[in-house]
């Protein structure tokens, strides 16, 4: 079978006198993929980048919570173990996404409405749809 090259393919290779050869390393540059768009393929995984959107708790289950975080006012001394589901806004596009955290709570301060944890991890208070743990037990009785 012959192919376009047929005549040429078996020609010595042409060096030109006075020219110096192009390394192995410099050849293979000239045909490494050109990124004419730098950026691009970051802010595509960006876009399609999946975030939830802040659940907003009805009037009972606000009521429920707020009933947890007074008992948990109570307790708060014995350094209860509790799990915390709460929502951490996305910097970057609408939503966020929620996490849930178990340790035990250290102090809850109203001023910054913020929850503590014994790890050091602070918990901003509206942003917490969720507590659970054994010293709520006296409400699961209701």
């Amino acid at each position: 079978m012959s192919t376009r090259y047929d005549d040429i393919i078996d020609r010595p290779r042409v060096i030109t006198p006075g020219h110096k050869a192009m390394t192995p390393e410099n050849r293979a540059a000239q045909f490494a993929p050109f990124a004419a768009l730098t950026g691009y393929d970051a802010a595509v995984l960006e876009a399609g980048r999946c975030t939830e959107q802040r659940i907003e708790l009805d009037e009972g289950s606000r009521e429920a919570l707020d009933r947890r975080f007074q008992l948990l006012r109570d307790h708060i001394l014995e350094l209860p173990k509790i799990t915390v589901t709460y929502f951490i806004p996305d910097q970057r596009k609408s939503g966020g996404a929620y996490h849930t955290v178990t340790g035990h709570a250290k102090r809850i301060r109203l001023y910054e409405k913020t929850l503590e944890l014994q790890c050091g991890l602070s918990i901003p208070l509206p942003e917490i749809i969720d507590l659970q743990g054994p010293c709520f037990a006296p409400l699961e009785a209701y």
